[in-house]
Protein backbone atom coordinates (compact mmCIF):
# COMPACT_ATOMS: atom_id res chain seq x y z
CA UNK A 1 0.00 0.00 0.00
CA UNK A 2 1.29 3.50 -0.53
CA UNK A 3 1.95 5.72 2.23
CA UNK A 4 1.54 9.50 2.70
CA UNK A 5 1.90 12.16 5.42
CA UNK A 6 -1.99 12.32 6.54
CA UNK A 7 -1.95 16.17 6.33
CA UNK A 8 -1.40 16.12 2.94
CA UNK A 9 -4.07 13.25 1.90
CA UNK A 10 -7.85 13.99 0.81
CA UNK A 11 -10.09 11.31 0.03
CA UNK A 12 -12.01 11.75 -3.52
CA UNK A 13 -15.47 11.21 -2.76
CA UNK A 14 -17.25 9.16 -5.00
CA UNK A 15 -20.92 10.61 -5.99
CA UNK A 16 -22.32 8.67 -8.91
CA UNK A 17 -25.84 10.35 -10.08
CA UNK A 18 -25.03 8.71 -13.22
CA UNK A 19 -24.51 9.15 -17.11
CA UNK A 20 -27.35 11.02 -18.80
CA UNK A 21 -28.04 8.16 -20.79
CA UNK A 22 -28.71 5.94 -17.34
CA UNK A 23 -30.91 8.93 -16.25
CA UNK A 24 -32.99 9.00 -18.92
CA UNK A 25 -33.13 5.07 -18.89
CA UNK A 26 -34.59 5.44 -15.21
CA UNK A 27 -36.91 8.32 -16.04
CA UNK A 28 -38.51 5.84 -19.13
CA UNK A 29 -38.80 3.03 -16.79
CA UNK A 30 -40.50 4.89 -14.04
CA UNK A 31 -43.01 6.86 -16.72
CA UNK A 32 -43.61 3.36 -18.00
CA UNK A 33 -44.33 1.27 -14.76
CA UNK A 34 -46.80 4.52 -13.40
CA UNK A 35 -48.63 4.72 -16.71
CA UNK A 36 -48.96 0.52 -17.39
CA UNK A 37 -48.27 -1.20 -13.80
CA UNK A 38 -47.76 -4.75 -14.19
CA UNK A 39 -47.62 -4.81 -17.42
CA UNK A 40 -44.31 -2.77 -17.94
CA UNK A 41 -43.28 -4.42 -14.91
CA UNK A 42 -43.38 -7.76 -16.86
CA UNK A 43 -41.96 -6.41 -19.95
CA UNK A 44 -39.24 -4.49 -18.48
CA UNK A 45 -38.64 -7.61 -16.59
CA UNK A 46 -38.54 -9.36 -19.43
CA UNK A 47 -36.35 -6.99 -21.28
CA UNK A 48 -33.36 -6.30 -18.64
CA UNK A 49 -34.01 -10.18 -16.59
CA UNK A 50 -34.82 -11.71 -20.05
CA UNK A 51 -37.59 -13.93 -17.75
CA UNK A 52 -40.72 -12.81 -18.14
CA UNK A 53 -42.74 -13.00 -15.01
CA UNK A 54 -46.72 -12.40 -15.43
CA UNK A 55 -48.56 -10.36 -12.85
CA UNK A 56 -49.71 -13.59 -10.94
CA UNK A 57 -46.47 -15.04 -10.75
CA UNK A 58 -44.91 -11.91 -9.14
CA UNK A 59 -45.49 -12.73 -5.19
CA UNK A 60 -43.62 -15.50 -3.70
CA UNK A 61 -45.76 -18.17 -2.72
CA UNK A 62 -45.51 -20.06 0.52
CA UNK A 63 -44.51 -23.04 -0.96
CA UNK A 64 -41.27 -21.50 -1.78
CA UNK A 65 -40.42 -20.05 1.14
CA UNK A 66 -40.77 -23.44 2.49
CA UNK A 67 -39.05 -25.45 -0.15
CA UNK A 68 -36.13 -22.49 0.17
CA UNK A 69 -35.53 -23.97 3.65
CA UNK A 70 -35.07 -27.38 2.39
CA UNK A 71 -32.43 -25.98 0.22
CA UNK A 72 -30.70 -23.95 2.97
CA UNK A 73 -28.10 -25.47 5.41
CA UNK A 74 -28.94 -26.09 9.32
CA UNK A 75 -25.95 -24.23 10.04
CA UNK A 76 -26.63 -21.08 8.27
CA UNK A 77 -29.97 -20.66 10.16
CA UNK A 78 -28.68 -21.50 13.40
CA UNK A 79 -26.16 -18.24 12.68
CA UNK A 80 -29.29 -16.17 10.94
CA UNK A 81 -31.28 -16.31 14.04
CA UNK A 82 -28.26 -15.86 16.37
CA UNK A 83 -27.74 -12.04 14.20
CA UNK A 84 -31.17 -11.90 14.35
CA UNK A 85 -32.09 -11.91 17.80
CA UNK A 86 -28.76 -9.61 18.38
CA UNK A 87 -30.34 -6.99 16.36
CA UNK A 88 -33.46 -7.22 16.78
CA UNK A 89 -32.56 -6.62 21.03
CA UNK A 90 -30.06 -3.76 19.83
CA UNK A 91 -32.93 -1.63 17.95
CA UNK A 92 -35.79 -2.24 20.89
CA UNK A 93 -33.22 -0.16 22.62
CA UNK A 94 -33.88 2.39 20.64
CA UNK A 95 -37.72 2.77 20.56
CA UNK A 96 -39.00 6.22 21.73
CA UNK A 97 -42.50 6.76 23.29
CA UNK A 98 -44.84 9.36 22.64
CA UNK A 99 -45.63 12.09 25.05
CA UNK A 100 -48.05 14.51 26.41
CA UNK A 101 -46.70 17.57 28.70
CA UNK A 102 -49.54 19.82 30.53
CA UNK A 103 -48.44 23.47 31.16
CA UNK A 104 -49.33 24.90 34.22
CA UNK A 105 -52.06 27.00 32.42
CA UNK A 106 -53.56 24.38 30.87
CA UNK A 107 -52.58 23.80 27.70
CA UNK A 108 -51.27 20.14 26.70
CA UNK A 109 -48.41 20.14 23.59
CA UNK A 110 -46.89 16.86 23.09
CA UNK A 111 -45.78 14.15 20.57
CA UNK A 112 -47.01 11.50 19.12
CA UNK A 113 -44.61 8.60 17.19
CA UNK A 114 -46.50 6.09 14.81
CA UNK A 115 -44.88 3.78 12.83
CA UNK A 116 -45.09 4.11 8.66
CA UNK A 117 -47.76 2.13 7.77
CA UNK A 118 -45.66 0.18 4.65
CA UNK A 119 -42.17 0.11 4.02
CA UNK A 120 -40.59 -1.54 0.70
CA UNK A 121 -37.19 -3.37 1.21
CA UNK A 122 -34.95 -3.62 -2.32
CA UNK A 123 -32.56 -7.26 -1.93
CA UNK A 124 -30.28 -6.87 -5.16
CA UNK A 125 -29.80 -10.80 -6.49
CA UNK A 126 -27.01 -12.57 -8.06
CA UNK A 127 -23.66 -11.98 -6.95
CA UNK A 128 -24.61 -8.88 -4.74
CA UNK A 129 -27.65 -11.14 -2.80
CA UNK A 130 -26.04 -9.88 0.96
CA UNK A 131 -29.21 -12.33 3.65
CA UNK A 132 -27.36 -10.28 6.38
CA UNK A 133 -28.72 -6.53 4.68
CA UNK A 134 -32.26 -8.37 4.75
CA UNK A 135 -31.75 -8.44 8.26
CA UNK A 136 -30.39 -5.13 9.26
CA UNK A 137 -32.85 -3.55 6.70
CA UNK A 138 -36.12 -5.13 7.76
CA UNK A 139 -36.09 -5.95 11.70
CA UNK A 140 -35.71 -2.09 12.17
CA UNK A 141 -38.86 -1.78 10.55
CA UNK A 142 -40.30 -4.83 12.47
CA UNK A 143 -39.06 -3.62 15.54
CA UNK A 144 -40.44 0.38 15.34
CA UNK A 145 -44.16 -1.40 14.48
CA UNK A 146 -44.30 -1.12 10.90
CA UNK A 147 -47.11 -3.38 9.97
CA UNK A 148 -46.48 -4.22 6.24
CA UNK A 149 -42.65 -5.03 5.01
CA UNK A 150 -42.74 -6.25 1.14
CA UNK A 151 -39.87 -6.99 -0.23
CA UNK A 152 -38.65 -7.05 -3.80
CA UNK A 153 -35.68 -8.90 -5.48
CA UNK A 154 -35.06 -10.00 -8.80
CA UNK A 155 -35.50 -13.19 -10.14
CA UNK A 156 -32.46 -15.44 -11.28
CA UNK A 157 -31.26 -14.51 -14.34
CA UNK A 158 -31.57 -16.10 -17.85
CA UNK A 159 -33.63 -19.22 -16.26
CA UNK A 160 -36.01 -20.20 -13.99
CA UNK A 161 -37.90 -16.95 -12.38
CA UNK A 162 -36.40 -18.48 -8.94
CA UNK A 163 -35.17 -16.35 -5.86
CA UNK A 164 -31.96 -17.32 -3.81
CA UNK A 165 -33.43 -19.27 -1.15
CA UNK A 166 -31.13 -17.59 1.48
CA UNK A 167 -32.47 -14.54 0.96
CA UNK A 168 -35.95 -15.74 0.91
CA UNK A 169 -35.46 -17.78 4.29
CA UNK A 170 -33.63 -14.21 5.90
CA UNK A 171 -36.93 -12.88 4.99
CA UNK A 172 -38.69 -15.26 6.46
CA UNK A 173 -37.10 -15.00 9.81
CA UNK A 174 -37.41 -11.49 9.51
CA UNK A 175 -41.13 -11.61 10.14
CA UNK A 176 -41.63 -10.73 6.34
CA UNK A 177 -44.29 -12.65 4.70
CA UNK A 178 -44.84 -10.52 0.96
CA UNK A 179 -41.98 -10.55 -1.43
CA UNK A 180 -41.93 -10.37 -4.98
CA UNK A 181 -39.69 -11.19 -7.68
CA UNK A 182 -38.65 -8.02 -9.64
CA UNK A 183 -35.69 -5.88 -9.52
CA UNK A 184 -34.55 -3.14 -10.73
CA UNK A 185 -36.12 0.41 -11.38
CA UNK A 186 -38.90 -0.99 -12.40
CA UNK A 187 -38.91 -2.70 -8.61
CA UNK A 188 -38.12 0.64 -7.31
CA UNK A 189 -41.29 2.14 -9.38
CA UNK A 190 -43.70 -0.56 -8.53
CA UNK A 191 -43.46 0.36 -4.97
CA UNK A 192 -43.36 3.92 -5.54
CA UNK A 193 -46.47 3.93 -7.71
CA UNK A 194 -48.23 1.21 -7.09
CA UNK A 195 -49.82 -1.71 -9.46
CA UNK A 196 -52.93 -3.91 -9.65
CA UNK A 197 -50.35 -6.37 -8.00
CA UNK A 198 -47.95 -4.30 -5.71
CA UNK A 199 -49.53 -1.93 -3.21
CA UNK A 200 -47.54 1.86 -3.09
CA UNK A 201 -45.47 1.80 -0.24
CA UNK A 202 -44.21 4.93 2.21
CA UNK A 203 -40.88 4.09 1.89
CA UNK A 204 -38.05 2.26 0.41
CA UNK A 205 -34.91 1.04 1.69
CA UNK A 206 -31.96 -1.27 0.62
CA UNK A 207 -28.98 -0.93 -1.95
CA UNK A 208 -29.18 -1.66 -5.47
CA UNK A 209 -27.33 -0.87 -8.49
CA UNK A 210 -26.65 2.11 -10.09
CA UNK A 211 -30.28 1.91 -11.83
CA UNK A 212 -31.57 1.34 -8.43
CA UNK A 213 -29.97 4.47 -6.92
CA UNK A 214 -31.10 6.60 -9.77
CA UNK A 215 -34.56 5.82 -9.21
CA UNK A 216 -34.95 5.79 -5.55
CA UNK A 217 -33.57 9.30 -6.47
CA UNK A 218 -36.08 10.15 -8.90
CA UNK A 219 -39.00 9.26 -6.95
CA UNK A 220 -37.94 10.46 -3.52
CA UNK A 221 -40.69 13.36 -2.41
CA UNK A 222 -42.85 10.56 -3.77
CA UNK A 223 -42.07 8.13 -1.02
CA UNK A 224 -39.09 8.44 0.98
CA UNK A 225 -35.89 6.66 0.75
CA UNK A 226 -32.71 5.80 3.21
CA UNK A 227 -30.01 7.21 1.26
CA UNK A 228 -27.64 6.98 -1.68
CA UNK A 229 -25.08 5.46 -0.77
CA UNK A 230 -21.46 5.36 -1.86
CA UNK A 231 -18.87 2.56 -1.89
CA UNK A 232 -17.96 1.23 1.17
CA UNK A 233 -15.10 2.06 3.38
CA UNK A 234 -12.83 1.65 6.63
CA UNK A 235 -10.67 3.37 8.53
CA UNK A 236 -8.61 1.83 10.83
CA UNK A 237 -6.51 4.73 13.63
CA UNK A 238 -3.68 2.29 15.01
CA UNK A 239 -0.63 3.03 17.09
CA UNK A 240 2.44 0.73 17.40
CA UNK A 241 0.13 -1.63 19.87
CA UNK A 242 -1.87 -2.91 17.21
CA UNK A 243 -1.21 -6.23 14.86
CA UNK A 244 -0.57 -5.70 11.10
CA UNK A 245 -2.01 -8.82 10.46
CA UNK A 246 -5.30 -7.99 12.27
CA UNK A 247 -5.25 -4.48 10.01
CA UNK A 248 -4.44 -5.99 6.79
CA UNK A 249 -7.21 -8.30 7.61
CA UNK A 250 -9.44 -5.74 7.87
CA UNK A 251 -8.85 -3.48 4.89
CA UNK A 252 -8.86 -6.37 2.71
CA UNK A 253 -12.34 -7.20 4.34
CA UNK A 254 -13.67 -3.75 2.38
CA UNK A 255 -11.53 -3.93 -0.25
CA UNK A 256 -12.91 -6.81 -1.32
CA UNK A 257 -16.88 -5.45 -1.54
CA UNK A 258 -15.61 -3.07 -4.70
CA UNK A 259 -12.91 -1.61 -6.77
CA UNK A 260 -13.86 1.62 -5.63
CA UNK A 261 -13.82 0.85 -1.67
CA UNK A 262 -11.97 2.34 -0.17
CA UNK A 263 -9.53 1.49 2.83
CA UNK A 264 -7.31 3.30 5.18
CA UNK A 265 -4.63 2.74 7.96
CA UNK A 266 -4.07 6.06 10.01
CA UNK A 267 -1.20 5.54 12.33
CA UNK A 268 1.46 7.66 13.86
CA UNK A 269 3.96 4.80 13.74
CA UNK A 270 6.25 4.10 10.82
CA UNK A 271 7.01 0.49 11.81
CA UNK A 272 3.59 -0.43 11.77
CA UNK A 273 3.05 1.02 8.62
CA UNK A 274 5.65 -0.77 6.75
CA UNK A 275 4.58 -4.30 8.47
CA UNK A 276 1.09 -3.73 7.32
CA UNK A 277 1.57 -2.59 4.10
CA UNK A 278 3.79 -6.15 3.35
CA UNK A 279 0.97 -8.33 5.37
CA UNK A 280 -2.00 -6.72 2.90
CA UNK A 281 0.34 -8.19 0.21
CA UNK A 282 0.82 -11.13 1.48
CA UNK A 283 -2.92 -11.69 2.21
CA UNK A 284 -4.28 -10.08 -0.83
CA UNK A 285 -2.44 -13.21 -2.54
CA UNK A 286 -4.33 -15.49 -0.79
CA UNK A 287 -8.10 -13.90 -1.33
CA UNK A 288 -10.45 -15.38 -4.19
CA UNK A 289 -11.52 -12.11 -4.43
CA UNK A 290 -8.09 -10.58 -5.38
CA UNK A 291 -8.94 -8.91 -8.36
CA UNK A 292 -11.34 -6.68 -7.17
CA UNK A 293 -9.82 -6.30 -3.54
CA UNK A 294 -5.87 -5.30 -5.39
CA UNK A 295 -8.25 -2.68 -7.12
CA UNK A 296 -9.85 -1.24 -4.41
CA UNK A 297 -5.93 -1.01 -2.59
CA UNK A 298 -4.33 0.20 -5.76
CA UNK A 299 -6.84 2.94 -6.31
CA UNK A 300 -8.34 3.93 -2.99
CA UNK A 301 -5.76 2.21 -0.50
CA UNK A 302 -3.24 4.30 1.70
CA UNK A 303 -1.71 4.19 5.07
CA UNK A 304 -1.55 7.78 6.33
CA UNK A 305 1.31 8.55 8.99
CA UNK A 306 0.37 11.18 11.44
CA UNK A 307 2.78 13.11 13.46
CA UNK A 308 1.24 13.05 16.20
CA UNK A 309 -2.28 11.30 18.00
CA UNK A 310 -3.93 14.88 17.97
CA UNK A 311 -3.17 14.64 14.14
CA UNK A 312 -4.40 11.31 13.57
CA UNK A 313 -7.82 11.65 15.32
CA UNK A 314 -8.04 15.10 13.21
CA UNK A 315 -7.88 13.29 10.09
CA UNK A 316 -9.65 10.65 10.97
CA UNK A 317 -12.76 12.76 12.06
CA UNK A 318 -11.90 14.74 8.57
CA UNK A 319 -12.69 11.70 6.96
CA UNK A 320 -15.70 10.73 8.90
CA UNK A 321 -15.65 7.09 7.55
CA UNK A 322 -18.20 4.45 7.18
CA UNK A 323 -16.25 2.41 9.44
CA UNK A 324 -13.68 3.04 12.07
CA UNK A 325 -11.36 0.74 13.88
CA UNK A 326 -9.95 1.99 16.88
CA UNK A 327 -6.48 -0.35 17.59
CA UNK A 328 -4.89 1.41 20.43
CA UNK A 329 -3.84 0.52 23.58
CA UNK A 330 -6.55 2.59 25.49
CA UNK A 331 -9.37 2.75 23.00
CA UNK A 332 -12.11 3.59 25.18
CA UNK A 333 -9.82 6.40 26.07
CA UNK A 334 -10.33 7.98 22.59
CA UNK A 335 -13.66 7.49 22.02
CA UNK A 336 -15.22 10.93 23.11
CA UNK A 337 -12.75 12.29 20.63
CA UNK A 338 -14.41 10.81 18.00
CA UNK A 339 -17.05 13.12 16.24
CA UNK A 340 -17.55 11.48 13.03
CA UNK A 341 -17.76 7.71 12.03
CA UNK A 342 -20.80 5.60 11.04
CA UNK A 343 -20.01 3.10 13.57
CA UNK A 344 -17.00 2.59 16.07
CA UNK A 345 -14.92 -0.81 16.75
CA UNK A 346 -13.18 -0.35 20.01
CA UNK A 347 -9.87 -2.85 20.12
CA UNK A 348 -8.42 -5.64 18.56
CA UNK A 349 -11.47 -8.48 18.71
CA UNK A 350 -14.02 -5.83 17.10
CA UNK A 351 -13.74 -6.33 13.68
CA UNK A 352 -15.64 -5.04 11.10
CA UNK A 353 -17.09 -8.32 10.23
CA UNK A 354 -18.49 -8.52 13.72
CA UNK A 355 -20.55 -5.56 13.48
CA UNK A 356 -21.71 -6.11 9.22
CA UNK A 357 -23.33 -9.76 10.69
CA UNK A 358 -23.65 -10.44 13.91
CA UNK A 359 -22.95 -7.80 16.87
CA UNK A 360 -26.71 -6.31 16.74
CA UNK A 361 -26.19 -2.29 15.33
CA UNK A 362 -27.18 -1.55 11.77
CA UNK A 363 -24.68 -2.00 9.05
CA UNK A 364 -26.85 0.04 6.83
CA UNK A 365 -23.99 3.04 7.83
CA UNK A 366 -23.28 7.15 6.33
CA UNK A 367 -20.68 6.47 3.24
CA UNK A 368 -18.73 9.39 1.21
CA UNK A 369 -18.06 11.41 4.33
CA UNK A 370 -21.89 11.98 5.33
CA UNK A 371 -21.16 10.64 9.20
CA UNK A 372 -21.07 14.29 9.33
CA UNK A 373 -24.74 14.59 9.50
CA UNK A 374 -26.09 11.37 9.42
CA UNK A 375 -26.83 8.49 11.52
CA UNK A 376 -26.65 4.53 10.50
CA UNK A 377 -30.04 3.02 9.96
CA UNK A 378 -31.96 2.74 12.92
CA UNK A 379 -35.85 2.65 13.92
CA UNK A 380 -36.55 5.81 13.83
CA UNK A 381 -35.96 5.61 9.99
CA UNK A 382 -39.20 3.87 10.40
CA UNK A 383 -41.03 6.39 12.87
CA UNK A 384 -43.08 9.18 11.79
CA UNK A 385 -44.08 12.26 14.37
CA UNK A 386 -46.77 14.40 14.71
CA UNK A 387 -46.66 17.55 17.16
CA UNK A 388 -49.92 18.26 19.52
CA UNK A 389 -50.92 21.66 20.87
CA UNK A 390 -54.14 22.04 22.58
CA UNK A 391 -53.76 25.71 24.15
CA UNK A 392 -56.57 26.83 26.86
CA UNK A 393 -58.23 30.05 26.58
CA UNK A 394 -55.69 31.44 29.90
CA UNK A 395 -52.35 30.56 27.32
CA UNK A 396 -53.88 32.46 24.02
CA UNK A 397 -55.29 35.37 26.12
CA UNK A 398 -51.46 35.57 28.26
CA UNK A 399 -49.68 35.10 24.93
CA UNK A 400 -51.55 36.17 21.97
CA UNK A 401 -50.23 39.91 21.91
CA UNK A 402 -46.88 38.17 21.45
CA UNK A 403 -48.16 35.71 18.44
CA UNK A 404 -49.50 38.58 16.55
CA UNK A 405 -46.38 40.77 16.77
CA UNK A 406 -44.69 38.33 15.31
CA UNK A 407 -47.29 37.52 12.39
CA UNK A 408 -47.21 41.15 12.09
CA UNK A 409 -43.26 41.30 11.32
CA UNK A 410 -43.63 38.73 8.62
CA UNK A 411 -46.38 40.76 6.93
CA UNK A 412 -49.19 37.25 7.55
CA UNK A 413 -51.82 39.92 8.85
CA UNK A 414 -54.60 37.21 8.44
CA UNK A 415 -52.30 35.39 10.88
CA UNK A 416 -52.39 38.08 12.81
CA UNK A 417 -56.05 38.45 12.76
CA UNK A 418 -57.00 34.67 13.02
CA UNK A 419 -55.60 35.64 17.27
CA UNK A 420 -57.10 38.82 17.12
CA UNK A 421 -60.19 37.67 16.65
CA UNK A 422 -60.05 35.14 19.54
CA UNK A 423 -58.68 37.96 21.74
CA UNK A 424 -61.35 40.21 20.96
CA UNK A 425 -64.44 37.65 21.44
CA UNK A 426 -63.09 35.72 24.58
CA UNK A 427 -61.12 39.07 26.41
CA UNK A 428 -65.28 40.37 26.59
CA UNK A 429 -65.98 36.86 27.64
CA UNK A 430 -63.43 36.73 30.43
Amino acid sequence: MRMMPAKEFALERVVDYGTPEQNEAVRSILAQVQAEGDAAVARLSEQFDRIRVEPEQLRVTEAELQEAYSRVDDAFVAALRQAADNIRRFHEKQMRTSWMDLQPDGSLLGQIIRPLARVGLYVPGGKAAYPSSVLMNAIPAQVAGVPEIVLVTPPSTGGQAGIDPYILVAAAEAGIREMYRVGGAQAVGALAYGTATIAPVDKIVGPGNIYVALAKRAVYGVVAIDSIAGPSEIVVLADDTADAAYIAADLLSQAEHDEMASAICVTTSLALAQAVSAEVARQLAELPRRDIAAASIRDRGVILLADSLDEAIATVNRLAPEHLELLVAEPFGLLGRIENAGAIFLGPYSSEPVGDYFAGPNHVLPTNGTARFSSPLNVDDFLKKSSVISYSKEALLANGEAIMTLAKHEGLDAHARAIQIRLEKEGKQA
